[in-house]
């Protein structure tokens, strides 16, 4: 197997266990130090809420590529392999839209970031780094809803079932 192939296969995976460690470790070190020294940083707070930001975009993202959003698919148990792909394809095709003009908007808070130099209170670090993680994320959200047409078109076209996700009760 490829090592883009893994990248595609585990990217969100490895993303969000890397941002989810940080969020939890930085997280531990500041309630000891709150608590046994009364004392907190800036900066560690910081850590957290972008890592907390970055985990949920990119936990979207990942979301979007499993089919594990909310919806109501009571419908779905009703409809045959065909009207269900083409279901599924107009779902998508509407988050695609909006993924679109999402990142598109998305970058305007980065750009007027970048343009006026701005810093985080504590880190003092260009806040572009951290506003980046909602292009990210409907980047990453475009990228898996091409990968989703692709695969429903190929099921729609071959007469199989489409994906569904993993259910969580069965």
């Amino acid at each position: 197997m490829s090592v883009l192939r893994k990248v595609d296969r585990n990217a969100e995976r490895w993303l969000l266990l890397v941002f989810y460690v940080m969020l939890v470790i930085t997280m531990a070190i500041e309630v000891v130090r709150r608590e046994l020294f009364a004392y907190s940083s800036i900066w560690g707070e910081e850590i957290v809420r972008y890592s907390f930001i970055y985990l949920a975009w990119i936990g979207a993202a990942a979301a979007v590529k499993e089919r594990a959003h909310i919806r109501i698919d009571v419908i779905m148990h009703y409809l045959g392999p065909r009207p269900k792909a083409l279901l599924y394809i107009f779902g998508d095709l509407v988050m695609f839209v909006v993924a679109i003009i999402a990142l598109y908007w998305s970058f305007e808070a980065v750009h007027v970031s970048a343009k006026f130099g701005s810093v985080t209170d504590g880190l003092r670090v260009s806040k572009v780094w951290f506003l980046m993680a909602v292009p990210t994320g409907f980047a990453l959200m475009i990228w898996r809803l091409l990968q989703s047409f692709r695969r429903d078109f190929i099921a729609l076209r071959d007469g199989k079932p489409v994906f569904e996700g993993d259910k969580l009760f069965d």
